[in-house]
């Protein structure tokens, strides 16, 4: 996903972004959304997270 797709889903939610890095645009939108902020901090062995919108990016 790019970070254009990334900054309208987090607009959508209410969240502003300003210059904010793509970790951490998807990070926010994590925590608004209710789930664990774990966007690239667990090893691909290691994630349960099977239906994730973020899943394909995170374990690149």
């Amino acid at each position: 996903m790019n970070i254009k797709q990334i900054r309208e889903i987090a607009k959508a939610k209410g969240l502003t972004t300003g210059n904010m890095k793509k970790e951490t645009i998807i990070r926010a939108i994590q925590r608004a959304e209710g789930n664990l902020e774990c966007f690239g901090t667990v090893k691909s062995d290691g994630c349960d997270q099977t239906n994730c919108l973020w899943r394909t990016d995170c374990l690149k």
